[in-house]
């Protein structure tokens, strides 16, 4: 009997868009520039070339919910059980790095648009990713476990970029996707392409970084994107993941300044006003990635303590401004 191994293979590619209407309604686009690639759910047959460096990867091949009969019998004993709505769900981490070429979208970027980002790309300039509230793309994923195949279909998903300083800046993905049986697969030639050597979040990588218009000391940064995911299984209707939501909400952890500098206490009380929230990683064209929101709503500070050095902890939330679907930007030049 043949043992599973730790070596893997997770290859993606991008399926159809979708229009989600306010009543929840879901519309296919057809033939027009909303229409990316064939309808959603189908597998797309990722290849070799469409792998993805990654590392902190998990599965969990069957997610249902159960459904007990609960019986009332003159007997002790479980009842049989039912599984239902079963789909899969996949987490992964990517560095935040691009493609090494500019006007070139990096490899994950198909998994930042799987996750509700629309991607525009300027030729031999910049790609952009940007928050969209319909014409959702999905994704198909491949994880191949040392031979076996388990194929994700439908796949959407939200994410969590994180930069602190001396390290790696990474974005934390999390999917999910229809179920469709694992079965027997050998690893296909793999060509990894589009990632660049990523670079350690410092004073000479990192740069530009403003937090409500004053540029402190960063210690780190993060923004979890806050997609609401619902997975369905109706009677006469195709299963499908759903984006239904989104609330960007993270944390900005600084040196503790002085109020005569800048006095972050009686900044996020003024709750009708609105910061910014900037930076820029990388110096190489082709491997720069800028973040950016004008749309911060900063919440209570807090003290923290990092080498004996007295930190500020700011919670925030970005919020969109009246024209929608600009709390924030990832640009790659």
């Amino acid at each position: 009997m043949a043992r599973l191994s730790k070596r893997l293979l997770l290859l993606i590619a991008v399926e159809g868009a979708e229009l989600l209407t306010q009543s929840g309604d879901l519309i296919v686009s057809q033939g027009d520039q909303h229409l990316y690639g064939p309808r959603y759910g189908s597998d797309e047959l990722p290849v070799g070339t469409d792998a993805m460096l990654v590392n902190r990867f998990s599965i969990t091949p069957q997610k249902s919910n159960v459904v007990s009969r609960k019986l009332v019998r003159p007997y002790f004993g479980a009842s049989r059980q039912f599984v239902t709505n079963t789909r899969v769900q996949c987490k992964f981490t990517v560095e935040l790095a691009g493609s090494g070429t500019a006007g070139i979208a990096p490899q994950y970027g198909r998994a930042l648009r799987a996750c509700g980002l629309r991607e525009t790309v300027v030729a031999n300039t910049s790609v952009t990713y940007a928050p969209v509230s319909d014409f959702f793309d999905s994704a198909t994923i491949y994880c191949n476990l040392d031979g076996v195949l388990h194929k994700m279909t439908g796949c959407r998903g939200t994410f969590t970029l994180n930069l602190s300083a001396g390290r790696i800046p990474t974005i934390e993905f999390t999917f999910t996707g229809i179920y469709n049986a694992p079965e027997d697969s050998a690893f296909p030639a793999v060509n990894y392409s589009n990632q660049a050597k990523p670079l350690i979040a410092n004073s000479d990588n990192t740069d530009t970084f403003e937090f409500l218009s004053y540029s402190a000391c960063l210690q780190s940064v993060s923004m979890d994107l806050g997609n609401e995911l619902l997975y369905r299984e109706l009677v006469g209707c195709d299963n499908r993941v759903l984006i239904t939501d989104r609330r960007a909400t993270g944390t900005v952890v600084i040196d503790a300044t002085r109020p005569d500098d800048k006095d972050y206490f009686s900044a996020v009380l003024e709750s009708s006003v609105l910061g910014n929230l900037t930076f820029r990683h990388g110096d190489t064209a082709g491997n720069i990635v800028s973040f950016a929101s004008t749309g911060i709503s900063a919440g209570a500070v807090s003290y923290s303590e990092q080498d004996g050095i007295v930190k500020l902890q700011v919670p925030y939330v970005a919020t969109p401004s009246t024209a929608g679907n600009d709390e924030f930007s990832l640009v790659y030049t």
